[in-house]
């Protein structure tokens, strides 16, 4: 069954209520986060260079949907909540690596595997750069399992 580009993109629209363990700074509650997006990562990655603790904020802001907070306040979190922030748009994401390879994810494999997709499947750049991480990766990987199957 060949799914459609609107299908792919419906994964990085969706919303998640993430709860606040306990001992977040004495806070307790749920913000809503969102997937991240290839584009996402590609601008967090280029404007942090190699500043992990921007990075982070710059994840957070982009990810936090409720309640909204620009990146100076995304950065001015406690690293505790910043940093279970971060492991939720990781997981969210699909970005199940360490934080230190976020730049080097995003830069030629990733950009290689937008190209493979948007090739495999005739989507265009654009739409497969809108695809969240865990997208992309579920179907490069769909992809090479039907080049051994066949």
């Amino acid at each position: 069954m060949s799914l459609t580009a609107e299908e792919l993109l419906a994964g990085s629209a969706l919303e998640h209520e993430v709860t606040l363990p306990s001992g977040s700074g004495g806070l307790s509650g749920s913000v809503t986060i969102r997937p991240l997006t290839v584009r996402d990562v590609q601008r967090i990655a280029h404007a942090a260079r190699d500043d992990r603790e921007l990075a982070a904020g710059l994840m957070i802001q982009q990810a936090l949907v409720s309640p909204a907070l620009t990146a100076e306040q995304a950065g001015r979190l406690p690293a505790g909540l910043a940093r279970f922030l971060v492991d939720e748009v990781n997981r969210l994401s699909g970005i199940d690596t360490p934080r230190d390879r976020l730049a080097e994810l995003v830069q030629t494999p990733l950009a290689k595997a937008c190209f493979v997709l948007a090739d495999e499947f005739g989507w265009t750049p654009e739409e497969v750069s809108a695809m969240t991480i865990g997208q992309i990766l579920m179907y490069v990987e769909m992809s090479g399992r039907g080049a051994e199957v066949a």
